[in-house]
């Protein structure tokens, strides 16, 4: 027998069903965008959220390799703790048998013959990928050329093991497979582990399955195999994070390796025990999507209530407890940028935890001219290096997301982000020169007349509720505040240049202190561009 004539189809059939797989997902993910970004908030949630989001998401990019390694990511950006993780990684395990499902159909949906269908489809995708002119049109048809590859090489990987249905010596090695689970579970998870996909993995076998050379016991130990397998991708992602997000992978193997023992045990029962003639029955493309499904769910279900433990064993071999983060490091990770839309969202969060910070440090500024003391002072010029090194870090991760394969409308949004960085970046400023202000009012001895006292309060505070406004109308998307910051805007700009031209007066007739009148008016200034860059935002969130 040629076996070179039966390899090089096969793995030409293998990229093909790979490639199909990546492109179809990727349009699927840009084509669920907002939905995506919309499943992100179910974090905050429950566990049982947790096993849904890693479901849906992994229903989407066909891989719970890709889910589990994003959930490192988060794990390691200290977006998701490690319960929320383990939610997410058991709906992932049952999210991966979506493209299982899919080979199978041409089984139990004669009309989804890939010999009629996939040609069509991918004729009829490049079709609208040449004519069409916008980018959802687009994103639709590399969704139809994906879905057609993928049948063209399940269909070329079927017809180049076709002639193994004549060797003894191939029909031998399954056989020593099912009748050995500890074989049948290390060619699994080494299969998967090298071409690391357990979807591409569970393909090999429903083409192998489609000529009929798969026993029904050897399937059963493979799959689990496959299943421990999937876990090598997340293991490597997190070589180099923190221990939290090893910790997470670690999890993730935990998961498939119980199950796995668990499941085997009840496989050899019935295999070895019960009834031997079912396991050496030739297994069927469909019935290997059942048993990959109901493995799944089976084992999240039985470990789902013993999933703290899972988690504190993990803790336990990773040496680690979760604990606080650096305020001052953005809590985002480049494994995110593998889907845009999530990764958008995070970079989102973490904006919105720099404009707290940033509008509590505002909060402090507001009193601390009329009341100096050295504690606010400290704590304005440490909060401005919290937040400078956040929006250096944040400024970065969203020019490296503004880099991928995004949408219009998310390009546009990247470019809003950084234009509120900035402008959130240069609010911390701003209070920190508030700080230098009280610094020399405190060095000197300094204090400010009582009509300047009053003066510059209402200032303080009408300035500080602008950039509330500004700040909860980003973080809320909502267009009246942003509209009454700019009412407010246009107030302050008129109250500065009253309360300077009051000032100069009485600087005139030395109702006021020179020193002190120029720390007044260096005031009105900086009080003055704060709502520049208030309104700035503002309008960021009237144009999107």
């Amino acid at each position: 027998m040629q076996y070179i004539s039966i390899i090089l189809p096969f793995v030409g059939g293998l990229g093909m069903f790979i490639y199909g797989m990546q492109i179809m997902a990727q349009g699927l993910e840009n084509a669920a965008g907002n939905k995506m970004k919309t499943l992100l908030e179910a974090l905050t949630r429950n566990k049982l959220m947790g096993v849904i989001l890693g479901f849906s998401i992994t229903a989407v990019i066909q891989s719970s390799s890709a889910t589990t390694v994003m959930v490192v990511g988060f794990v390691n950006a200290g977006i998701m703790n490690l319960t929320q993780a383990m939610g997410v990684i058991m709906g992932a395990n049952i999210g991966t048998t979506v493209t299982g499902w899919l080979v199978s159909s041409v089984e139990w949906a004669k009309f989804l013959s890939p010999g009629k269908i996939a040609p069509i489809a991918v004729m009829a995708g490049v079709i609208i990928m040449l004519t069409a002119k916008r980018r959802r049109a687009k994103e639709i048809a590399g969704i139809v050329i994906g879905f057609g590859l993928l049948f063209i090489g399940i269909t070329t990987m079927s017809s180049a093991v076709e002639p193994l249905q004549q060797s003894e010596s191939f029909r031998n090695i399954f056989l020593v497979l099912g009748k050995n689970p500890l074989l049948g579970i290390l060619a699994g998870t080494a299969i998967t582990a090298i071409i690391q996909s357990s979807s591409a993995s569970v393909g090999i076998l429903q083409s192998l399955a489609a000529v009929g050379l798969v026993p029904f016991n050897a399937a059963i130990y493979i799959i689990m195999g496959q299943n421990i397998g999937t876990c090598v991708t997340a293991l490597l992602s997190s070589i180099g994070a923190k221990k939290n997000a090893k910790v997470a992978a670690l999890m993730h193997l935990l998961f498939n390796i119980i199950g796995t023992i668990i499941f085997s045990i009840l496989a050899i029962i019935w295999l070895k025990v019960i009834n031997p003639a079912f396991g050496e029955n030739a297994i069927s493309q469909t019935q290997i999507s059942i048993v990959h499904t109901a493995f799944n769910i089976a084992t999240t279900v039985l470990l789902f209530p013993a999933s703290n433990w899972i988690i504190k064993l993990a803790k336990k071999i990773g040496h680690v407890t979760e604990g606080e983060t650096d305020r001052g490091k953005a809590l985002l990770d480049d494994r995110l940028l593998q889907t845009p839309g999530i990764a958008l969202q995070a970079t989102i969060k973490e904006i919105f935890r720099m404009g707290d910070i940033v509008q509590g440090a505002i909060e402090v500024a507001k009193k601390l001219l009329l009341n100096v003391n050295d504690a606010d002072i400290k704590f304005l010029k440490d909060e401005e290096n919290t937040v400078d090194r956040l929006c250096a870090g944040i400024t970065e991760y969203t020019i490296n997301l503004n880099a991928q394969l995004l949408s219009e409308r998310e390009h546009a949004a990247t470019a809003h982000l950084l234009q509120v960085l900035t402008d959130m970046e240069r609010l911390g400023d701003y209070c920190e020169n508030i700080s230098e202000f009280a610094e020399n009012l405190r060095d000197r001895k300094l204090s400010f007349s009582e009509v300047a006292s009053e003066e510059l309060g209402d200032m303080l505070e009408t300035t500080a509720e602008c950039c509330r406004l500004a700040l909860e109308a980003f973080k809320e998307k909502n267009r009246e505040k942003a509209r009454k910051t700019i009412e407010l805007e246009t107030a302050i700009d008129d109250m500065e240049l009253r309360l300077r031209s009051g000032h100069i007066q009485r600087l005139a007739i030395q109702e006021c202190n020179a020193e002190t009148g120029i720390i007044f008016l260096d005031t009105l200034v900086c009080l003055e561009r704060m709502s520049d860059h208030a309104r700035n935002i503002a309008e960021v969130v009237l144009e999107a």
